[in-house]
């Protein structure tokens, strides 16, 4: 259960007024009881109250308080934290397709493990949500231009991330460019509001540097400038090798301080991964986190139907029981 803050916290000093009515009944009755001692007996008390309530009339009283108590905060507008989807959301999915990714370290291969990862990722984002794909090796293209029917095309997406064939070079600038370009061209129409602009994060996996393109730096500026986050995965293990024909066993360690720098350019967040399992675990913590947003939603009216309903409450036992509202 989430807790309960207030937007106007000062408006809580208004709770004196439901202690002061609690504080004037209490002296009321007192002073009730005084007065009624001076009757001689209890039989003539009886002939000029009969049908008196007797202790149900606290019940009111109190009800009317607690209906004071309850309105104030509601006054004080209280809050909850709660998550919305942002059905507007855009995701760009960047794969390296680099000869590196050919390394073995995560079995089968780092790149067959992106890709059954992928349709992890694609499982998680919730409905209504545009996802694109982008592989980048030496170049940087589109695989999938960004859809919200990603049930219609999960197979699609499977396929075009498969036909990719694993090339030299690795241009992480120039994925972070085409995907800030596919957010920007992207127009979501949606039914009975107005078309505009989606909100935009780009998730980068890759296990290597920038060695062909625009540098990271320059695609981080040009990200942070559109407001669209990085937030980039560092897959694979220090241990990974791959075969060359010409100069045999070449070392192809995760280089994580250049993607963490890229995602804390841009806002994102640096994520590594070492496994299948917890690239698998990774992506769909992504999926659900950058669709997701934590907001503070208002809860006044809640506030403002229990006190309405006390106050009925209240007075239908004030009819009942005394023939008249409090």
């Amino acid at each position: 259960m989430e807790s309960i803050t207030f937007l106007a916290p000062g408006r809580l000093v208004l709770m004196t007024l439901p202690a002061a009515l609690a504080v004037g009944y209490l002296i009321l009755q007192a002073r009730r009881k005084r007065y009624a001692l001076r009757f001689t007996t209890v039989s003539m008390l009886e002939r000029v109250a009969p049908d008196s309530p007797g202790w149900r009339r606290h019940l009111t009283a109190l009800a009317l308080i607690a209906a004071v108590v309850v309105a104030t905060f509601g006054f004080a507008k209280p809050v909850i934290a709660g998550e919305v989807v942002e059905n507007s959301k855009l995701v760009i999915l960047a794969i390296d397709t680099s000869i590196s990714m050919e390394a073995t370290d995560v079995p089968p291969s780092r790149v067959d493990a992106a890709r059954e990862a992928a349709g992890v990722f694609l499982d998680s984002v919730p409905e209504g949500v545009a996802v694109g794909v982008i592989g980048f090796d030496g170049n940087a293209r589109q695989l999938i231009s960004p859809t919200t029917r990603l049930e219609a095309v999960r197979g699609v997406i499977d396929r075009a991330i498969d036909r990719s064939n694993l090339g030299e070079g690795t241009a992480i600038g120039e994925a972070v460019f085409l995907g800030v370009d596919a957010i920007e061209s992207t127009v979501v129409a949606e039914e009975g509001s107005p078309e505009g602009y989606p909100t935009g994060t780009i998730v980068l996996l890759s296990d290597g540097d920038t060695t062909m393109g625009r540098p990271n730096d320059e695609a981080a500026s040009a990200a942070r400038a559109a407001g669209i986050p990085v937030h980039t995965i560092a897959f694979g293990t220090d241990a990974g090798t791959i075969d060359d024909p010409l100069t045999g066993t070449v070392p192809v360690p995760v280089n994580e301080a250049a993607l963490e720098h890229l995602a804390h350019q841009t806002d994102g967040q640096a994520l590594t991964a070492a496994t299948a399992d917890q690239l698998s675990d990774v992506y769909e913590s992504l999926g659900e986190s950058v669709t997701v947003s934590r907001e503070q939603i208002e809860i006044a009216d809640w506030f403002a139907g229990a006190a309405m309903a006390i106050l009925c409450l209240a007075g239908l036992g004030s009819l009942i029981w005394s023939g008249c509202l409090p």
